[in-house]
Order: structure tokens, then sequence, then C-alpha cells
């Protein structure tokens, strides 16, 4: 079911496909936390960021060490053969025959899948542009199964939803558990229709606003997310949105004690750092949750032995 396949959006994924990752990972989470491993021993993995990165990029390396494997690393695309004009397809050719996978995080939509075409390994989408991300969207469902519940969900997700591949990628994936979807954002920044329409069509119940005290007693889950300077093409229009939400512990005494708060990260001024210590936050728990999903995927991926 897993073994050789490429992990590019999560549309590929059914709710039967997730479950299993997210199941194995949590079997795996005692090797995450430091327990020796040897399931990928001989193994090696492929790092190519030609988008800054620290969380994926490093629990990647991460996992694949705590599982016994190896990585190989790109570095900045400057000091690649890419700065000599080298082509993606050619890149990928080549790295496909040093590794039994590669990750991919480019700022071209659709590069990853690019990637696969050419790859004789499997390929990890790890963010194309403002396309998809779909090891994040497995490690926020890992979170929310592990610090709330993935049934009868009721979820705001909040922030930059135009450009925010995390939103696009988890919101689809949310559709397949029944999830009640609360879409907040500045009107510049809402959900693109076809996404909403796709939910919709799905039968998921999307409420939009750009008010957040609007639906904040109702949820289970606020994902907050940054707004990203770097998806805009003109600096004026990021200035007029730039400081949309801004959570604090005062703003959150309007919620369910059981409210959980997650960000992807990196957060710039979305969440105070006075959140961090109230029992709402989870954030933090759900950086982590990256290396025992991502251990899960590149053990299916390449067919490790069981220990």
């Amino acid at each position: 079911m897993f073994k050789k396949r490429h992990v590019l959006t999560m549309r590929e994924f059914s709710r039967d496909e997730i479950d299993s990752v997210i199941e194995l990972a949590s079997s795996l989470e005692p090797y995450a936390r430091g327990k020796k491993s040897s399931m990928l021993e001989g193994k090696i993995l492929a790092l190519l960021f030609f988008e800054p990165s620290t969380r994926t990029r490093m629990s990647f390396e991460t996992a694949m060490k705590r599982l016994g494997g190896s990585t190989i690393n790109l570095g900045s695309a400057e000091a690649s053969s890419v700065a000599k004009g080298e082509s993606l397809a050619d890149t990928i050719r080549v790295i496909g025959g040093y590794a039994d996978a590669i990750v991919i995080r480019h700022p071209k939509e659709g590069s990853a899948r690019l990637a696969s075409e050419f790859s004789p390994v499997p390929v990890l989408n790890a963010g194309d542009g403002a396309g998809h991300h779909p090891t994040q969207t497995l490690l926020d469902l890992y979170t929310i199964k592990k610090e709330s519940n993935l049934d009868d969900l009721s979820i705001a997700l909040v922030g930059d939803l135009k450009y925010g591949r995390t939103v696009h990628s988890l919101a689809y994936a949310l559709s397949l558990y029944g999830a009640d979807i609360s879409l907040v954002s500045p009107p510049a920044l809402r959900m693109p229709e076809a996404i909403k329409a796709d939910l919709s069509s799905k039968g998921t119940h999307v409420y939009e606003t750009s008010d957040l005290t609007e639906v904040i007693e109702q949820i289970d889950v606020l994902y907050m997310t940054r707004i990203q300077r770097e998806r805009f093409p003109d600096p004026l229009e990021y200035q007029k949105v730039a400081r949309s939400y801004r959570l604090t512990p005062e703003f959150l005494a309007e919620a369910k004690k059981t409210l959980i708060v997650m960000h992807p990260l990196p957060r710039v001024d979305e969440i105070t750092p006075a959140v961090d210590s109230t029992p709402n936050a989870r954030y933090f728990h759900q950086s982590f949750y990256g290396v025992p999903i991502r251990m899960a995927l590149l053990k299916l991926l390449m067919g490790g032995d069981n220990d």
C-alpha cells in the first residue's frame, strides 16, 4: 500500500490510510524519544530544501536517524549545480541514484509532482509554494488525535488561508473526518473558492468570518497561522493584513477549557509568548509530533525491518 509510493498531497490518502499512519506513528513514538532502533539501517534519505525550513527539515533528519538510517543534504541551492542552471528534473534523477527516498521543499507549486515524474525513489513533498504540505497535515491530525479528539471536531483555521499550504491540506483531510470547519481570515486572505467548493461537495460544514470572537466559544481546536510575508507580491498588501489576529491569554478566557491551540510555526506575533504557559498551548507538542509521523512514513515507504 505504501512501499515505494510518493507522498505529494493529502488527496492521495484515504481515511483508512491516514489512520494507519497515525497508528504506526504512535507505536514509534518511544523511538522518537530516544529508544534505539535499526529499522532503516543502511537506508539514505536525501533532503532538498530550496526554501528555508527548520522544523520540517530537522524533524525529517531526526526521524531518519532515530530509525538508524542516514541523510544527505543538498545544502543551499546557490552552492549546488542548480546555481549552474541544472534543471530540477536532472537534479532529481541524479540524487535518486544516491538515496532511497527524497524530501523536497520548493517555492513553485507543483514542483514535488514534477520531481516524482523523474525520481526512481519515493518523493515526499515538504511544501511546494502555496500548494500542499501533506506531512504537516499528518502531524496536525496526529496532534489532534493525541491532544483532543478527531471525532465530532469543531475547528477554526485562522490567518492566511489564501496562501497557507498547511491549511489547504488540513481542510481537505478534516473533511474525511466530518469536522465542522470555521474559516477565519481577513477578506483579502480567504480560503480559495475551489477549496471551499470541494469541502461543501463532501458535506463538510464550513463557516466563514473575519471575526474570531464569533466562533471562539464553540470550537475544540484553534489552528493559528502566520501571515506569510514571502507569499505577497506587493509588500503594501502585506502591511494591510500583517497584524490581523493576536492571540492572548485574556482572549482564551472566552474559550472552552479543553480548547487546544495549534500553530505550524514559525510564529511572528499572532500568538503572544504569554499563551505558551497556558494549558491550551499545544504548538510545541505539535512540532515534536512531526518526528514520529515522519518516522512512520519513512518506514512505510522504505520498507524497513520491524526493529
